[in-house]
């Protein structure tokens, strides 16, 4: 193709519908602005016109990709969830695929730190208080948040000690509440300091942390010898 057509066709898709690359680097684009601007000025104090506009779209492309505010901050919803829960599935994934992924200790203290880490993200703490703030209005939302976000966290993990109680002997006699139990042991404090606007101090975080790792292994009997535990 000579140079003339490539840029003739390149005017042409500029002028037209966007290619499925550009059509999905726009759409990046309009959850990485929305995201932000619904952690900065909460549900109420954003709009869909700030949106388009901080996106650099035209409002008709943005309500043909969302309806709605409402829409929009379920997709804004949805995909952060996407980012907490990844880990543990994959982990959950992994392990009911046969894959040696290790010990249970390193598994759990690798996952825990990826929760916390994702919980102390920018703006994490906003997006949760939005939620809360919004659930007397859009109660389907916060239920959305449970289902997709806390109850698939809980299944993920009671799949991951599943899998390791078939390969040595745990003390588990019931894998889901095991895992409501770590869960709640490792996001506990984060996520009330997040939903009271407490400011979270990384360090005393990573104390709680470890210890709550090191406590649950006990409680399920799985601790290491004392000079083979997890830092």
């Amino acid at each position: 193709m000579s140079s003339e057509s490539a840029h003739r066709n390149a005017a042409v898709r500029r002028g037209g519908r966007p290619t499925r690359e550009e059509a999905a680097r726009r759409d990046i684009r309009l959850l990485d602005v929305a995201t932000r601007l619904f952690m900065e000025n909460g549900y109420d104090g954003t709009s869909m016109d700030a949106v388009a506009e901080a996106a650099g779209v035209g409002k008709p492309t943005l309500y043909h990709r969302y309806k709605d505010k409402r829409d929009l901050f379920e997709a804004v919803l949805t995909e952060r969830i996407e980012q907490w829960i990844s880990p543990l599935a994959e982990a959950a994934e992994s392990l009911n695929g046969g894959a040696e992924s290790g010990n249970i200790e390193g598994v759990l203290d690798q996952l825990s730190r990826a929760m916390l880490r994702h919980a102390l993200k920018p703006g994490a703490a906003a997006l949760t208080r939005v939620i809360a703030a919004q659930k007397a209005q859009f109660p389907e939302l916060a239920q959305l948040a449970y289902r997709q976000g806390w109850l698939r966290a809980v299944e993920a993990v009671a799949s991951i000690l599943r899998a390791f109680a078939a390969r040595e002997p745990l003390d588990i006699p019931d894998a889901r509440l095991a895992a409501e139990l770590f869960l709640n042991l490792i996001m506990g404090t984060s996520s009330r300091a997040a939903l009271y606007g407490v400011e979270i101090d990384p360090d005393g975080l990573e104390q709680r942390r470890v210890g709550a790792v090191r406590l649950f292994l006990r409680g399920i009997g799985a601790a290491r010898k004392s000079s083979e535990a997890t830092p």
